[in-house]
């Protein structure tokens, strides 16, 4: 029960602070009610006495101070109070749509002896956790206010498509226990107020919630000017002062709930709970991978995939079946898979895939979003890109020779440029049109030079070539994304010819690999 008692001592602490700057608020108020007083009973400073013009003044004075303060005070207040905390963008699920899962988690709460979550939702991410659900403003304030709702279990959806049943009660344990401390009041309280300061940050610059609770940029607010830019700073200067001195305890109290809460847990499932932790780390690298090399392409065309959380089970069962690493993952399949604790797996998957686009992406090019099926990939993704990329490289070659007429859209133009030393000027050609035409998706990638840019492009001009004259294939690979198939076989081995002539300028490799697989280099690419 150490952890208990430490967590409401720093609970208290962050009380103690918030009561602190009540005082501080109303002490100027209360001494000049006190000088008022006296003034009116003849106490202090009475009218004709010899000291009532050095009392007066101090009257004034503090009155002053009091009504400034409390100004501030209000304002300030009224910040908190409009503040709305970042909640972390989830897909709910009702209790009709998943009976058996919330089953399964009221019955961990009641074996773990704690209020059971009020609600359980969704999020694209490999973590889960406890989100409590902010108080509704009271419309009246002499009405009693009702009893805050439990908080709600945010589950990360990769791990009911990934674990098992046993294992997802095992990993969920020490979170559901973490609702004991949410219902404790003081803790509930100081968490609260925490929030309040947050929230009230974070509305100031302009942002959006995002995963794990907290905030992705969004659109700057307008500069204010004036006294309300005077008053924002002065609030927000508040606001920072006490979060200083509430962060050091505000650490300590999640880091002894956590520690309260495994304690709890310990006697449920802990074995498996070990097993379990080990699939976190390969559900997360599965699901970073899935997202960057084949989720994001996809995007980039303005279709999302249907079933992401599918296909994340296709692509560690794939990772099982080539990394020695993880023979022994592959035997865990036979188990039931905890998605089936859900009514309609494929629904909530569509609703979680949708979120996962408009979280990490954003909004299409074309406006609106089409729903992919994984059938459709290798046509409606790969050869798409691939094409895309192809028409982006020969709008790049038609800049450098701007007083030519556009060239045919064959390999043979492009290894020329390539043999002739024009890789440098064509990458930043390139890149400089992708600048302008392209949106970076920056959860997901990282800022890449012209160079990879070109590999990646001029790579895709031969793969277009490759389908449209040796009978290739575009192709979906669940860990790498986008592959070429030639006779069925995936090729591995065009990387290193095409990384020779851009960088390097020896096109003969490249001729080589492409004589060998019977591409025609003078027939111009289908764009």
């Amino acid at each position: 029960m150490a952890a208990v008692d430490t967590a409401r001592a720093h609970a208290q602490a962050v009380l103690r602070v918030r009561g602190l700057a009540l005082a501080a608020a109303v002490m100027p108020a209360a001494v000049a009610v006190v000088l008022l007083a006296g003034r009116f009973t003849g106490r202090i400073g009475a009218p004709g006495s010899s000291d009532a013009a050095g009392w007066d003044a101090a009257r004034w004075a503090v009155c002053a101070v009091a009504a400034l303060t409390l100004l501030v005070a209000g304002l300030t207040a009224r910040a908190y109070h409009r503040a709305v905390p970042p909640r972390t963008p989830a897909v709910p699920l009702k209790r009709v749509e998943a009976p058996e899962l919330y089953r399964l988690i009221d019955e961990l709460a009641d074996r773990l002896d704690v209020p059971a979550p009020s609600a359980v939702a969704l999020t694209p991410d490999c973590d889960s956790w406890l989100e409590d659900v902010p108080q509704a403003r009271r419309a009246r304030p002499l009405r009693p206010h009702p009893e805050p709702p439990g908080p709600v279990l945010v589950i990360g959806s990769p791990f009911l498509w990934w674990m098992r049943a046993g294992e997802l009660r095992a990993l969920l344990a020490p979170v559901v226990a973490g609702t004991a401390a949410s219902a404790d009041p003081e803790i509930a309280a100081a968490r609260r107020f925490l929030r309040s300061l947050d929230a009230s940050l974070d509305s100031g610059q302009g942002a959006a919630p995002g995963l794990g609770g907290g905030t992705l940029a969004g659109p700057p607010r307008p500069e204010r000017r004036g006294p309300a830019a005077l008053a924002e700073r002065i609030t927000r200067g508040i606001t920072r002062r006490l979060l200083g001195a509430c962060r050091g305890h505000a650490a300590e109290l999640e880091r002894s709930v956590a520690s309260w809460a495994s304690e709890q847990a310990r006697t449920v499932d802990y074995g498996l709970r070990i097993a379990a932790q080990e699939q976190v780390g390969l559900a997360y690298a599965g699901w970073d991978r899935l997202l960057t090399r084949v989720a994001l392409p996809a995007w980039r065309l303005g279709r999302h995939p249907a079933h992401l959380n599918a296909g994340v089970v296709s692509a560690l069962t794939e990772l099982s079946r080539r990394d020695r690493l993880a023979d022994g993952y592959g035997t865990r399949l036979g188990d039931r898979p905890a998605c089936d604790l859900l009514e309609e797996p494929g629904t909530v998957d569509r609703a979680v895939s949708r979120l996962a686009a408009e979280l990490f992406f954003g909004s299409p090019a074309a406006g609106a979003w089409h729903e992919l099926e994984w059938t459709d990939y290798p046509a409606d993704v790969v050869d798409a890109g691939w094409r895309a990329r192809a028409a982006a490289l020969q709008t790049a070659l038609d800049r450098l020779a701007p007083q030519a007429r556009p060239g045919s859209p064959t390999l043979t133009r492009l290894l020329v440029r390539l043999a002739e030393g024009e890789g440098e000027q064509l990458a930043a050609a390139l890149a400089a049109q992708l600048a302008r035409t392209t949106a970076p998706a920056p959860l997901l990638e990282t800022a890449r030079s012209g160079r990879d840019l070109l590999v990646d492009h001029v790579t895709a001009m031969v793969c277009c070539a490759a389908v449209d004259t040796a009978g290739g294939a575009p192709g979906l690979d669940w860990l790498d994304g986008p592959v070429l198939l030639l006779g069925g076989i995936r090729r591995t081995d065009l990387a290193g010819p095409v990384a020779q002539a851009v960088e390097q300028g020896q096109d003969g490799p490249l001729r080589a690999w492409l004589d060998a697989a019977d591409v025609r280099l003078e027939k111009p690419v289908r764009l």
